[in-house]
């Protein structure tokens, strides 16, 4: 047993409770570390884990209502030997006047644990002392209290008998509640509740102060190793065998004498006090107490309380007083002692205490409630304080809390029943007039009205009106869907997937999964951070990616070894990457360039061309609008490394699809409807996405990629002659299977870049790279160095047809998968590492065994994913490429694994 709030030689066995939380639980570690810091813990013992075990195997047959017999005897010294007289020793040595609370040390508060026992000790010989002490009425509602809790908790009576005693007298008495009691009417009370407890137990409450302690510490620790208790406590996640440590203490006594018009005394009571905003993490006291109050009287909605600060109550229109006016040196040490409490348990506490006679007393202290937002905050002001190290405030934040620093969110507060559900595929919130087409969220924009743009699923078509949107909703997709990954890019909340939504594009009319009807100019809410979609407009909390935030990430900055980079398809994209600090550009997807309204018409033209010469003239006049995109993103990345993807999609993409859309393009480039139609016939393909895309394109149409090198080494020339930046692109293939692919590839890049050099007489640096997307440029990457300077894994299409998923499709039957087991989680949110990650880690190997300086990075949209992030952080790769909106994420992640790696 380790005695709290001592010195001396106990002093040593405190320390090691501090270290053991499994052997004396975590509350007796917390009180402890506080106790020994010379906070106001009540002093007391603790018995650790193993002793009791043995009061629960060895303690008598009938703790509680067998172990008091008629005379009030006790036998259970005998079947403990030495137990009962140590605990005589202890009761003698925290004081013979004291009264003592038995309370619950489980190793993790979240596994419950036996209800605390109060005011043991009183007796009817103790009755009069202890009227002296806090007065008549006080002492005898102590005596009630105790007998009531020790029949439930001992003897393991009903609850109800005492209450309907309890009830009965008020009525008698004309109270309202306890407080009204005097201490006659008291008296008649704790009588039928001696004879209650006779009536139920055939023995008389117990009269001495060593039998109901012991009998307190049998049945709290034979309840832990009951049935019931123990299947609730795995269902909290704690392991069968889990032990439970208790905390004998001297009481503080909430309850003292009243005025002379029997009002209660603010000076006595219990309370729960908070000390930050658990929205926001900002500091202030905030709280309820409630006087002539013991335990968690404060929270149980028996009276009112009081609030703990005057600016709470001000702040809340309360009437009344709050302590801080009743008590303000009460209410002072508070704080102080909840900022201590903060600097010695690192971390920020809500915390139990008593006032007795004015004096402040610490109960507990448990690590205060916070959403994430606060969290960020409370770490990163606990490090600025010295109560822990940076490296401790990185591990504590979960990356993926920035999410709400860097997009709107619903207000936690908001109750509202969604009107459909899907996949949360972009995160951060958004309400807006529902719009069903790119070109009325346009309009609506153009008005200033915020558009939900609804689409059954997303096309290149779309790009614009997303663009203009405010949130995106689609009835078909998955995580990794068209919609999602350019939601995900521009930082536009998405819900993908909602497949119990259905469409009437002839009424235009949406009908929702309950039942509800809405049309265009509706206002809807969409949560991409959860998949809800709700009715209306709700209350938003905005994004803030300032002080903590920006701190957090600098800490973060400093200490990560893996580099983020940014998928960045535009100007627009780059400079959102370059304002969240990002290493380079991972991923540049050129087709993105072509759906501009300035541009993509000629790209059709270059689709339509009915030969290569044809094709030429087009893409003639492509090359210097994406020249001159290449040199923005140069100048913007200031020397950073820029990885270009050549163009991946199939050609039909690009081709209107519907008649209205047909008849438009028919008139503005001077072609039939019939035309555009043969050649999107002749374009169709029965599985596109496997088909003449990526790397087929350059072999089928080598004039593409020869276009777009000349446009890099250009772009790359003429950045070098405005500013003397040094640019080294690195050109990426796509949708490699074969190493021959890439040498043809890499032949004619390398013709490109020799015609430009010498028409501009410079020189032209620059890497080519493999985009590793099919399982068999995995197993075959060592053949791919012959080539490649490096690899760069798209983990969307990897993870597809390794796993042979439609990422379009998926979404329509993954919920159900992940809801029953199938699959852990949805492969395309977070990397499969047992699959997917082991075919790269197969790459991995390979290519660093061919060409032992390859860089290695991940450019899918596991690129933000954290738990993706510490997999290539432990497998050695350089970087890891993700939307500009997911960068802190990963920045964060990144840190967080170089720091993992580190311990040993």
């Amino acid at each position: 047993m380790i005695e709290l709030g001592s010195t001396g030689e106990l002093k040593a066995l405190r320390d090691a409770a501090v270290r053991a939380p499994e052997l004396y639980g975590a509350r007796a570690v917390r009180l402890s570390r506080l106790a020994a810091q010379g906070l106001p813990v009540p002093r007391g013992i603790v018995l650790p884990v193993p002793l009791v075990a043995k009061l629960a195997a060895e303690g008598p047959a009938e703790p509680g209502a067998g172990g008091p017999d008629p005379a009030g005897s006790h036998k259970a010294g005998a079947a403990t030997p030495g137990i009962g007289a140590e605990l005589s020793a202890v009761v003698a040595g925290l004081g013979p006047e004291a009264l003592l609370a038995v309370r619950a040390s489980p190793p993790n508060p979240a596994w419950g644990g036996p209800h605390a026992i109060l005011n043991i000790g009183v007796t009817d010989a103790d009755l009069p002392a202890l009227s002296q002490r806090v007065g008549p009425r006080a002492a005898r509602d102590l005596y009630r209290r105790l007998i009531q809790s020790y029949a439930l908790g001992v003897a393991g009576l009903d609850d109800e008998g005492f209450e309907a005693l309890l009830y009965d007298r008020l009525k008698l008495e004309g109270a309202e509640d306890e407080t009204g009691l005097d201490a006659t009417a008291l008296d008649r009370l704790l009588d039928e509740y001696k004879a209650h407890f006779l009536a139920e137990t055939g023995a008389r409450f117990p009269q001495d102060k060593a039998t109901q302690l012991l009998a307190a510490l049998i049945a709290a620790a034979r309840g832990w190793t009951s049935g019931t208790a123990r299947i609730l406590r795995q269902a909290r996640g704690a392991p069968e065998n889990a032990g439970l440590a208790l905390l004998v203490q001297r009481m503080a006594l909430g309850l003292g004498a009243v005025l002379d018009d029997d009002t209660p005394t603010a000076d006595c009571g219990a309370g729960l006090a908070r000390f930050i905003d658990d929205r926001t993490g900002a500091p202030g006291l905030t709280g309820r107490y409630l006087p002539q109050a013991q335990g968690q009287d404060a929270m149980m909605g028996l009276r009112t309380p009081m609030l703990l600060s005057q600016d709470e109550r001000l702040a809340q229109g309360q009437p009344g007083l709050s302590l801080e006016e009743r008590c303000p040196g009460a209410v002072q040490a508070l704080r102080e002692v909840g900022a201590q409490a903060a600097a010695i348990l690192g971390d920020a506490q809500d915390l139990a205490f008593t006032l007795e006679q004015g004096q402040l007393w610490l109960l507990d202290a448990e690590p205060a409630r916070r959403s994430a937002r606060a969290a960020i905050r409370v770490a990163v002001e606990l490090a600025q304080a010295g109560a822990i190290g940076q490296d401790e405030a990185i591990l504590r934040v979960d990356p993926s809390s920035l999410i709400q620093h860097l997009h709107p969110q619903i207000d936690p507060s908001h109750r509202a029943e969604p009107i459909g559900r899907g996949l949360a595929a972009s995160p951060g919130a958004a309400t807006g007039r529902l719009v069903f087409s790119a070109e009325a969220a346009i309009a609506s924009a153009a008005q200033d009205h915020p558009a939900i743009l609804l689409r059954i699923e997303t096309s290149p078509e779309d790009v614009r009106g997303m663009h203009a949107a405010a949130g995106l909703l689609t009835l078909r997709g998955g995580m990794t869907s068209h919609a999602a990954v350019i939601a995900r890019g521009l930082g536009l909340p998405c819900v993908a997937g909602a497949s119990e939504i259905s469409l009437d594009a002839r009424l235009g009319t949406v009908r929702t999964a309950t039942g509800l009807t809405l049309r265009e100019g509706d206002v809807i809410t969409v949560d991409g951070s959860s998949g809800a979609v709700l009715a209306g407009a709700a209350p938003m909390i905005r994004p803030e990616m300032s002080g903590a935030v920006t701190t957090l990430l600098d800490w973060a900055s400093a200490r990560r070894t893996l580099r983020v980079r940014a998928n960045a398809d535009t100007p627009q994209d780059a400079r959102v990457a370059q304002r969240f600090g990002a290493d380079g550009i991972g991923l540049c997807r050129t087709e993105q360039m072509f759906f501009e309204e300035d541009r993509i018409n000629v790209m059709r033209e270059m689709i339509l061309a009915r030969d290569a010469a044809e094709r030429r003239r087009a893409l003639d006049q492509l090359l210097p609008m994406q020249r001159a995109d290449f040199i923005e993103l140069f100048e913007i990345m200031r020397g950073l490394p820029v990885t270009i993807r050549l163009l991946d999609p199939p050609l039909h993409e690009f081709l209107p699809v519907s008649a209205g859309e047909i008849a438009a393009v028919s008139a503005e480039m001077g072609v039939t409807p019939e035309a555009i139609r043969a050649r999107s016939d002749m374009l169709a393909e029965v599985n596109p996405m496997l088909g003449k895309r990526g790397v087929r394109l350059a072999i089928l149409m080598p004039e593409i990629y020869e276009m777009q090198a000349r446009a890099i080494f250009e772009a790359t020339l003429a950045v070098a002659e405005r500013s003397g930046a040094t640019v080294q692109p690195e050109i990426m293939i796509p949708l490699v299977s074969a190493a021959r692919e890439v040498d043809f590839v890499r032949d004619r890049i390398a013709d490109v870049a020799q015609a430009v050099r010498r028409e501009h007489d410079a020189e032209i640096a620059y890497r080519l790279g493999v985009m590793v997307e099919t399982p068999r440029a995995a197993l075959r990457a060592g053949d791919l160095m012959r080539s490649a300077a490096f690899l760069s894994f798209g983990t969307n299409d990897l993870t597809q047809m390794t796993y042979g998923l439609s990422r379009d499709d998926a979404g329509r039957f993954m919920r159900e998968y992940v809801a029953t087991g199938v699959f852990g989680e949805d492969p395309f949110h977070a990397l499969d590492v047992e699959g997917v990650g082991e075919l790269v880690l197969i790459a991995a190997e390979r290519a660093r065994a061919a060409r032992p300086d390859v860089a290695l990075g991940l450019c899918g949209e596991h690129g933000g994913d954290p738990a993706a992030i510490r997999f290539c952080d432990i497998a050695g790769f350089d970087y890891v490429s993700c939307s500009p909106f997911r960068m802190p994420i990963a920045q964060l992640a990144a840190a967080q694994a170089a720091l993992l790696r580190r311990v040993p």
